[in-house]
């Protein structure tokens, strides 16, 4: 007899919101990655060195902070 397929669990609030907060850690992640290229270009009047910053903080915010927060939100094994 075939298996059946697992049941479509729709997610709590808590999922929906906790998938949410890391999507938009991402994009403003990236939108500083954005802003730091834009600094250093000198398309935004800022010393440069700002833009030297902002980019290492949002590629950290981009790759690290969704590994760090999934981690933490890692439903405990039952």
């Amino acid at each position: 007899m075939a298996s059946r397929p697992p049941e479509h669990v729709p997610p709590t609030a808590q999922e929906r919101n906790r998938f949410v907060v890391i999507n938009v850690i991402r994009l403003s992640g990236a939108a500083l990655i954005l802003i730091g290229i834009l600094i250093v270009n000198g398309a935004i009047d800022l010393p440069r060195v700002v833009g030297y910053v902002f980019i290492p903080l949002g590629l950290v915010e981009v790759f690290l902070m969704p590994l760090v927060l999934a981690r933490k939100w890692r439903t405990p094994p039952a």
